[in-house]
């Protein structure tokens, strides 16, 4: 009978040990991490701070070679001169050393069938009086005619130099000139993207590459773990689900501390971690896991990312 009130007794306190050690939510301390990726498939020139340094926002961490950006940048600014100079063509006109000319060569035309006409005159009184032949006389009226279509080209072409460029000229140029300026602020973002910069205050956790190598396009040069307090990244068994939601105040142990911290539960994942293909049974749903995120005060600013933390659930 004593052996048999001892096993029970044994039992029970491996059950409370289990208990106890179910009732908690097991993770680690975690702060946001703030990756930096290359634009452009080029050589790194510098690396101005050290991993493990602190860094504030805007200080430049990695530099990529930038020579043919700057190149495509020129380009882009040579386009919207030459843009800009095409508009103010058209907008101001044509010389007025160019308005002069044509004036001049309408007088001359002037001149010219004044003369033709005369000519053609003369050449059909002497076909009357029979003095010359009829072929004479319409190589004169031919010529007048020739001075007649001189005279409305040069009318023609005056009339187009002073009338100014037609409106749908000047908004194509207009048009060209905006998609030149659009040109140079893509240029010019490229060739700043070129330069990385930290968005955040916090610690430089890691440069994959080193100084000289070529990275590729989209690969990640630079890793910043933001200075914030951290959080608690921890998992929570499905039998305290229904009672662990955002807003709810814990208490957040952390290895090599004493205390408890203070924590508010921020978020809490909507589908388990781990989910079985099949259907659940009672004992499977015990087993599920919720990923979950709790606030600390602000006491614990100082923690390191990364050590063992549990949220205590025994008061659920």
């Amino acid at each position: 009978m004593k052996r048999i009130f001892l096993a029970l007794t044994f039992i029970s306190i491996l059950s409370g040990c289990n208990s106890n050690e179910t009732a908690k939510a097991l993770g680690t301390l975690e702060r946001d991490r703030v990756t930096f990726t290359a634009t452009s498939n080029e050589i790194i020139r510098e690396l101005p701070v050290l991993e493990g340094s602190a860094v504030t926002q805007g200080q430049v961490l990695v530099k990529l070679d930038s020579k043919s950006q700057q190149a495509m940048l020129a380009q882009a600014i040579a386009s919207q001169a030459k843009a800009d100079a095409y508009l103010l063509k058209l907008t101001n006109g044509e010389r007025p050393e160019d308005i002069a000319a044509a004036a001049a060569r309408v007088k001359l035309a002037e001149a010219q069938l004044t003369e033709a006409q005369k000519n053609y005159q003369r050449k059909a009184e002497l076909v009357n009086k029979k003095l010359i032949s009829q072929s004479e006389k319409d190589t004169a009226l031919a010529g007048r005619d020739s001075a007649r279509a001189e005279l409305e080209s040069a009318n023609e072409e005056f009339s187009k130099l002073t009338a100014g460029a037609r409106p749908e000229d000047i908004e194509q140029a207009k048009a060209e000139l905006a998609a030149a300026k659009a040109e140079i602020s893509l240029q010019q973002q490229k060739l700043d993207e070129l330069t990385i910069v930290a968005t955040r205050d916090g610690i430089l956790d890691n440069l994959p590459y080193n100084l000289g190598e070529r990275v590729p396009t989209n690969a990640i040069v630079a890793v910043v773990q933001a200075s914030r307090i951290p959080y608690a990244r921890v998992y929570v068994p499905a039998t305290y689900r229904v009672n662990f939601v955002p807003g709810k105040a814990v208490k957040v142990h952390v290895d090599g501390v004493e205390q408890p911290y203070s924590g508010t539960v921020r978020w809490v994942a909507t589908e388990p971690s781990f989910t079985p293909y099949y259907a659940l049974t009672e004992e499977e749903r015990s087993r599920l896991m919720y990923l979950a995120e709790v606030d600390l005060e602000d006491s614990a600013v100082k923690l390191p990312s990364g050590i063992p933390a549990q949220v205590d659930l025994a008061g659920e």
